[in-house]
């Protein structure tokens, strides 16, 4: 399995990303921006199309974007829907593209449900007389199809509603139910100490994300058997931040499906979104089916929908005590999976630990020195990353070179060593997730060394790592197949070092091995790969 990975990288260059974002031109977030719309009509916003100052910034405000009808269908084609009734939530609802495509789909269904009713809660009042006007059409396509319909259109916070049902609380009417829901929600962090947070805590619900606390409100509102599909970023896939949403979204729901976005850059290039988004579809309460289909999309307008199926353990391995869910696209990644599944250590093994930079720069303002003095130690940025080695000091660089070294700033502080560097934050052009790189005291000196915090660092124990094992893991944390890998379950371009804690990795003994043959472990991509796939594999 190994040498068919290594194989096909060196055939095909692994080019390929599954950053996502992208289904038929358009995607992503929620519907809630005010534009001109017809009554009635879905609202036409190309991801291209020039926004006014007004709507980005309410947009960016409320977290939301319109969800492009090619979306919509996509997401409606998804349900395995076959009752007489359905009671459907569409939850952050905008101008009503969910619920519409839905029940166009339901229309034409050969199986016609007899009722369907809606329940749309919409925060921005903006979009309310659309909305209705959307479900009145709605209204009279299931007249046309012989289908009883009614619907209620809410103006309100779906949280601040929601929460109340959740908790059963006394003065609150009679929890509705529902057995279908469809969303696009809000997608904006969560202060720890914001009222937001604090309510969602008080139903029981730890979410960092809006998109995250409207999804676990809607998992408790559903009835068993009731089908979920979402659009969200695929943030909650991995990570401690989202470890109790998926906890509880993984108990309480069945996955069934997970769709993949090829590109996001058309989508997210005017708003700086570094997530990556997916659409799942998963059924409460039902048993975790022997397997999930996996689906991707080119983002061209007239691309292909290619799928295939993955065992639920290979999705959600049940040894896996983070829940990472992995998203396996065949092929490469397939390979990858099998390849790192077949490693045996883990970083306590190898004596090992990744931590994050201390030093968090605008809190320490006052000791950082652009260049080095007498009483200073080397402050390492990312942009001291050069080829496999840390070039410093970097003249004419923007960030600091240089932090004072005193009683004050010890503790921001590790001693001289070597280390292995991992940027925490990858650009979306760039070509891999986890870049690594290595510190070396012998060719900087100095007793002391601060390593900024969008920084991950490998230790022992607190200090450095032999040479040979530091070049060692820098190449095959630099190789193809551990960022084939990764990618299957990080979606965003963060690599936490959570996420390097999670991977198996080498033997001590094969990673000094490995790392007595390189001189530079940032030498190029195919020649490292082909001697971590000698060496390790």
């Amino acid at each position: 399995m190994a040498r068919a990975f290594y194989a096909g990288v060196r055939r095909a260059g692994f080019t390929r990303s599954c950053e996502s974002v992208i289904l038929n031109s358009a995607i992503v977030t929620t519907a809630a921006i005010h534009t001109n719309v017809i009554p009635g009509e879905m609202p036409t916003l190309s991801p291209f199309a020039p926004a006014s100052p007004d709507d980005v910034d309410k947009r960016h405000e409320l977290g939301q974007f319109l969800t492009p009808k090619p979306v919509a269908d996509f997401m409606a084609s998804l349900f395995e829907i076959h009752r007489s009734e359905v009671r459907m939530l569409d939850a952050g609802a905008g101008v009503g593209a969910l619920s519409a495509a839905l029940v166009g789909r339901l229309c034409r269904d050969p199986r016609k449900p007899k009722r369907i009713s809606i329940t749309a809660y919409e925060i921005d009042t903006a979009q309310i007389e659309s909305l209705r006007a959307r479900l009145d059409g709605c209204r009279l396509e299931c007249e046309r199809a012989g289908i009883s319909f009614s619907s209620a259109v809410l103006n309100e916070d779906f949280i601040a509603a929601a929460v109340p049902m959740v908790r059963g609380d006394l003065f609150t009417l009679e929890s509705p139910r529902f057995n279908t829901a469809i969303i696009n929600p809000p997608y904006r962090k969560i202060r720890s100490d914001s009222s937001t947070r604090l309510l969602l805590r008080s139903a029981g619900v730890e979410a960092s994300n809006l998109y995250a606390g409207f999804v676990a409100l809607i998992v408790r509102l559903l009835d068993k058997g009731g089908e979920l599909v979402a659009i969200t970023p695929r943030s909650f896939c991995n990570g401690p931040y989202f470890k109790p949403f998926r906890a509880h979204f993984l108990e309480a729901m069945s996955l069934r499906r997970l769709h993949v976005f090829e590109s996001r850059s058309a989508a997210f290039s005017r708003d700086a979104v570094l997530q990556e988004n997916i659409i799942f579809h998963a059924v409460k309460g039902a048993p975790k089916p022997e397997q999930v289909i996996i689906s991707i999309s080119s983002g061209a307008s007239s691309g292909s929908v290619a799928e295939h199926e993955v065992e639920y353990r290979e999705v959600v391995s049940p040894d896996d005590a983070e829940q990472f869910i992995h998203l396996v696209e065949g092929g490469t990644q397939a390979s990858a999976r099998a390849v790192m599944g077949g490693l045996s250590a883990s970083l306590p093994k190898l004596g090992l630990a990744v931590s994050t930079g201390r030093v968090v720069d605008f809190r320490a303002r006052e000791f950082l020195r652009q260049q080095p003095e007498r009483d200073t130690a080397p402050l390492i940025y990312p942009c001291h990353f050069n080829g496999g080695f840390v070039r410093w000091p970097k003249e004419k660089a923007r960030k600091p070179n240089a932090i004072v070294s005193n009683e004050q700033t010890r503790e921001l502080l590790v001693p001289a060593g070597i280390y292995v560097l991992v940027k925490r934050f990858t650009a979306k052009e760039e070509r891999k997730r986890i870049v690594a790189c290595i510190y070396d005291s012998d060719q900087i000196q100095s007793p002391f060394v601060g390593f900024e915090n969008h920084l991950n660092y490998f230790h022992a124990n607190g200090r450095g790592l032999p040479m040979a094992l530091a070049k060692g893991l820098a190449a095959f944390l630099n190789s193809t197949v551990v960022d084939a890998y990764f990618r299957q379950f990080n979606g965003h371009t963060q690599v936490n070092a959570a996420d390097l804690r999670s991977l198996n990795y080498p033997t001590k003994a094969e990673l000094e091995k490995l790392g007595r043959r390189i001189a530079d472990p940032g030498m190029p991509q195919a020649q490292l790969d082909a001697m971590v796939g000698e060496e390790l594999f």
